[in-house]
């Protein structure tokens, strides 16, 4: 049985050994989670009644929310947080604008969408680190992907009317990054927040994915089911972006402040 013992050691390498310790409860991540899942909720529902104007102020108050849930964070979160934000938005225009991949209520991108990124990622990334999420990693894996699983396993077997291949692909992708990422987590902790705006969100109207994916051609779901695999990319963009930024920040605030102090030697 010692090669099922190197493939556990394989695939559980990231997690957390949640059996060893007992790391304590914050109460922030929680309520951080449950403001964005609630935040969510109502800002969906209240933008489908809405015009473009109620639309617009959604976004300022959800870039308030935002900032307010980022001040109890350390530099590096909030720096992921800005990356998140930035590559998440690019793609939203050149999924949605530029491929036609889904559609917005009013074909565009909402004002609330890149604050609400951040948001998301910011509740996938407390979620990650809770004491709940610790102590139990393997059993939330299991939760997950036999959920993820089986909602992509009735996307291929013919009983939806429109299919869902696309969305077995991406659930294919998705084990791929909990076996090989280094922060499994997160990528579980965004399976709940992105299933549970993804699910509001089309059945309320707020945007309607392609029931053909303009770049492979293949039949998907409204949502489709391993739509998370796209979150997990923008997480995974921001957790590896934002070592090296901060890095090369310090080296250049170092050079900034070496020159400034040859230009005053020089100059005495």
């Amino acid at each position: 049985m010692s090669w099922l013992h190197t493939l556990e050691r394989i695939v559980f390498r990231h997690f957390p050994q949640g059996g060893m310790f007992h790391p304590p409860h914050r109460m922030r991540d929680y309520v951080i989670a449950g403001f964005t899942f609630f935040s969510v909720g109502v800002c969906l529902l209240l933008e489908i009644r809405g015009s473009l104007e109620k639309q617009q102020l959604l976004g300022i108050l959800a870039w308030i929310f935002l900032i307010g849930l980022l001040l109890g964070e350390n530099r590096e979160t909030r720096t992921q947080v800005v990356i998140a934000v930035l590559f998440a938005t690019v793609g939203e225009y050149f999924a949605s604008i530029y491929m036609g991949g889904y559609t917005y209520r009013f074909e565009d991108v909402p004002a609330y969408v890149p604050p609400g990124h951040g948001m998301v990622y910011l509740t996938a990334v407390a979620l990650a680190r809770s004491g709940f999420f610790v102590r139990h990693p393997r059993k939330i894996m299991v939760f997950v992907v036999g959920v993820w699983g089986t909602w992509s396993l009735w996307g291929i077997s013919g009983y939806p009317d429109r299919g869902d291949a696309v969305g077995a692909l991406l659930f294919c992708i998705f084990l791929v990054w909990l076996m090989i990422g280094r922060s499994p987590m997160v990528y579980l902790a965004a399976f709940f927040i992105t299933t549970w705006l993804e699910l509001i969100g089309t059945a309320v109207g707020a945007w309607q994915w392609a029931a053909i994916d303009p770049l492979l051609g293949w039949a998907q779901g409204n949502p489709p089911s391993g739509v998370g695999a796209w979150y997990c990319l923008v997480d995974a963009v921001a957790i590896g972006g934002a070592g090296p930024f901060l890095n090369g920040m310090k080296r250049l605030y170092a050079w900034s402040n070496a020159n400034n102090v040859l230009e005053r030697t020089n100059g005495s």
